[in-house]
């Protein structure tokens, strides 16, 4: 029986030739699909090859018969991905990244997270993050009103934007391009982002690490910065205003240049 993979796609540079490029793997959040990242695809093209993928269960995937973890996740990742890549992932996607960093550094070139900090939930000595207890009643709301609760999750995600009605009409429009993600999917994911602790793995990664915060993010607070950049071996982090949990949606141009700056400073691309 053939092996169920991660749907993907992988788009040519426009601005180099082919065999010039390196490659970029774009990892979405909760509940959402490649798509979301369609206004920053353009500009990445520019310098790189461009893989979307979704993950399993949403979008276009299909959801294999296993644990949904981030240990899953990471290798249903790096299944598919080119041998080597720079990896960006979003939110729940950036828990993958580092996942992704941390099993196969060899394989990995840099890490951008967006809007996601090690730990997503606050615990002892990490404080500036979400309580254990507001997932906890997404959870409850998801086993009674699974659509609903991811509107929801999608109003948050734009909450403190300037631009904030834009970003919600523009999620819910992507939310149901392709369908309902599966509930397992969701549950699963859920239970990453209430659970992972990525604290340990990031001062052991080699490559360099990029974490870019939104200015009025309400998921992931741009007070964890700090906490987050003194985690970090060869990277940095930054911050772009006016902004919340989508900054790329909502910032593509201010986010791609801040993206492109990074790459720039650790010398990961030239001429840009």
């Amino acid at each position: 029986m053939p092996k169920l993979i991660p749907y993907h796609n992988t788009y040519k540079a426009t601005g180099v030739e082919d065999a010039e490029a390196q490659d970029v793997v774009l990892i979405h959040g909760w509940g959402l699909h490649a798509i979301v990242f369609d206004d920053i695809v353009p500009a990445l093209l520019e310098r790189f090859r461009v893989t979307v993928v979704d993950l399993p269960g949403m979008g276009q995937s299909p959801l294999p018969a296993a644990d949904y973890t981030l240990d899953f996740l990471a290798d249903q990742m790096l299944e598919i991905m080119p041998e080597k890549a720079h990896v960006l992932g979003w939110s729940l996607g950036g828990l993958v990244a580092l996942a992704m960093a941390d099993k196969a550094p060899q394989r990995v070139q840099s890490v951008v997270t967006v809007a996601a900090s090690p730990r997503f939930t606050s615990t002892e000595g990490w404080d500036t993050a979400m309580k254990p207890d507001i997932l906890g009643k997404f959870a409850e709301m998801f086993a009674e009103d699974q659509e609903g609760t991811l509107v929801r999750f999608l109003a948050l995600n734009c909450k403190g934007s300037a631009a904030m009605r834009a970003d919600t009409a523009r999620l819910k429009e992507i939310l149901y391009f392709c369908g309902l993600p599966a509930p397992k999917a969701l549950r699963g994911g859920l239970d990453i982002l209430r659970d992972a602790d990525m604290r340990a793995v990031l001062p052991t990664l080699p490559m360099p690490v990029l974490m870019v915060f939104g200015e009025n993010d309400h998921i992931v607070p741009a007070a964890a910065m700090a906490a987050s950049e003194a985690l970090i071996n060869t990277g940095r982090t930054a911050l772009i205003e006016q902004v919340a949990h989508v900054p790329f949606l909502s910032a593509p141009d201010t986010f791609t240049q801040a993206i492109y700056d990074f790459w720039r400073e650790y010398a990961l691309t030239s001429d840009v």
